[in-house]
Formats: structure tokens, C-alpha cells, sequence
């Protein structure tokens, strides 16, 4: 959460153009303000303005060595509440990730780590501000947790265990899959609605009686509920689909966006319409229009002509 996304490191981009020209759009200088942003634009646009064919991105240094933080919660609310608390004490961490306890069961039911014993929730901060400033960061994290209702919060001092601990957030995924189909939701809200966004999740999932882990960035408000259905089931998929909608609903009624990272593509057009007014659409189609005249690019997706 710390240092940004894609678009933030993408500096020069070359593409084939809707028309079929090779172009490049860029700068290696610091500044630069001619013409419009096109990278910016360019990334993040799902393919549907140039097939992008090289990319430049800046380097940052190394990182320093960074402190892991765990704080085990009873509860999904209250590990949402603890990321607000992390905002609010003046903490930028290097990461800051979610998981509940569907997520580590199914982690631990594939690799036997043993996590679902111990948490209903759990976050898993970084730090890594360096020398004695990184250490208060970490030990004033490590309260916020604890203050916020984590039942077992602390400084990992043993680097094999923190890595462990990012291993199971990976792993949550390939788990889930383990388990029957699954949806992805990705909506992005404001650090102070992460709580409450959370408690309405848990309340669509009973209310449609669909299981829906969650996964998160959470330090930056970027929620993952993974909706799972068993294959073949029409009417849990139905109920899934239902869920899915209502969740994008509370997201946008929470001052967030439908989608954080993973884009519109076809499922969340609807949720594309309800978030943009009707002219700034037509901004956008215009956008299309003028680079892909032919609608070559990713047809039918995000911004097509009518619809």
C-alpha cells in the first residue's frame, strides 16, 4: 500500500493503435506536460485502446528490511475496525492484508498450516521504515491491534514465520478453488468504510446463503470477498450472482468503486454505469471511438458503442 500501483511506475509505453500505427508514448524526464497523460490512460484500459507491445517502468531501490506484524482477531468486523485504527495513528506500512477464517481453514485443510486454530481473522502488517523509527511504527502498529480487539497481536521476530504468515495470504486463492467455483468481487472503499463494507458482506452472504471468503489489501481499502458455489449448483450460482451484485451496490453507496484492480470486462458493466454519470461515459466512448474506430480492441467490453 505503501508505494502505490502499476500506473504510478509505468513511465513509456509503445502500441498498435486501433488504426494499426506503431506508436510511443512516454518520457524518462521528471516532468513533463505535453499533451495529454496517454500512459496513464493506456494502463489499466483492459485492452481496449492499443495492444501494447513494450513497457518502461521506473526502479526503486530495495526496500530495507522489513518487520512483520500479525494481530489475530475474533472476528471479521473487528480486524476492518483495526485497519481504520492503523490510518488513523498516522501509519503508512509497507502492507497491510486480510484474511478470515474461510480463507485459513481452506489454507490449512490444503497445507496444514495450522493458522485456522488460532484466528477467526487475521492481518498481516508490514513495516519497513528503517532503524529505531521502523521499530516504534511496528510496536505502535502492534497496539493499534491489540487496542482495535485482537486477541494475540505481535512483532514476528523470525523471518521464516513472517514469510510464512504472507504465505498463507497467497496461497488463499488456490485453496478457495479447492473448494467449488469460484467469483471474485474487487471493490476498492475509503479506510473508513473498510469495517462497515465488511459487516454488510457478511450480512449479503447469509441473506443469499452463499459462502463468501475474504481476502484484502486491506491498507488501502481493497476488498477481495471470493463468492464459492459448488459446480453445478444453478440456484447457489444464482444467489451468488444476487450477492455479487448487492456487494458492488454497498461499495459504491460507501463512497468506493466497483473495481480496484481487476477491471469492467463484462461482469461489472452495470456496476460501470451506476458508478460513472451518463456524460462522463460518453467521454469515455468517445476516448474508444477516436482510437479504435473499428472497435477491433477487446470488442464488447467496458466502454462498446451502445449498451
Amino acid at each position: 500500500m505503501k508505494y502505490g500501483v502499476t500506473r504510478d511506475y509505468v513511465i513509456g509505453l509503445e502500441f498498435v493503435t486501433g488504426t494499426g500505427d506503431l506508436v510511443r508514448v512516454g518520457r524518462r524526464t521528471a516532468k513533463g506536460v505535453v499533451g495529454y497523460d496517454l500512459v496513464g490512460l493506456l494502463v489499466g484500459s483492459e485492452g481496449t485502446l492499443g495492444i501494447i507491445t513494450e513497457i518502461t517502468v521506473k526502479l526503486r531501490p530495495l526496500r530495507d528490511p522489513e518487520r512483520t506484524i500479525a494481530g489475530y482477531f475474533p472476528d471479521l468486523v473487528s480486524a476492518g475496525r483495526a485497519v481504520t485504527a492503523v490510518a488513523a495513528a498516522g501509519l503508512t506500512p509497507s502492507a497491510l492484508e486480510l484474511v478470515d477464517r474461510t480463507c485459513l481453514q481452506a489454507v490449512d485443510d490444503w497445507k496444514n498450516m495450522g493458522l485456522s486454530t488460532e484466528a477467526d481473522t487475521v492481518l498481516l502488517g508490514r513495516i519497513d521504515t528503517p532503524g529505531a523509527q521502523g521499530d516504534a511504527e511496528a510496536a505502535l502498529m502492534e497496539q493499534v491491534f491489540s487496542d482495535s480487539g485482537a486477541g494475540f497481536a505481535v512483532v514476528s521476530s523470525d523471518p521464516q514465520e513472517a514469510e510464512l504468515l504472507f504465505a498463507a495470504r497467497r496461497l488463499a486463492y488456490p485453496a478457495l478453488e479447492r473448494l467449488g467455483d469460484v467469483l471474485t468481487e474487487d471493490v476498492c472503499v475509503p479506510k473508513s468504510q473498510v469495517a462497515p463494507v465488511l459487516a454488510e458482506i457478511q450480512a449479503i452472504a447469509a441473506r443469499h446463503d452463499t459462502v463468501i471468503a475474504n481476502i484484502a489489501h486491506a491498507g488501502d481499502g481493497n476488498l477481495h470477498p471470493l463468492l464459492i458455489t459448488q459446480p453445478g449448483d444453478a440456484a447457489a450460482r444464482e444467489r451468488a450472482q444476487l450477492a455479487f451484485h448487492e456487494i458492488i451496490d454497498v461499495a459504491l453507496a460507501a463512497g468506493g468503486t466497483v473495481t480496484g484492480e481487476h477491471g469492467v470486462g463484462l461482469l461489472k458493466m452495470d456496476g460501470l454505469h451506476a458508478e460513472l454519470s451518463a456524460p462522463v461515459v460518453e467521454l469515455h466512448r468517445a476516448i474508444k471511438s477516436a482510437m479504435d474506430p473499428a472497435g477491433i480492441l477487446n470488442p464488447g467490453k467496458v466502454f462498446r458503442a451502445h449498451g
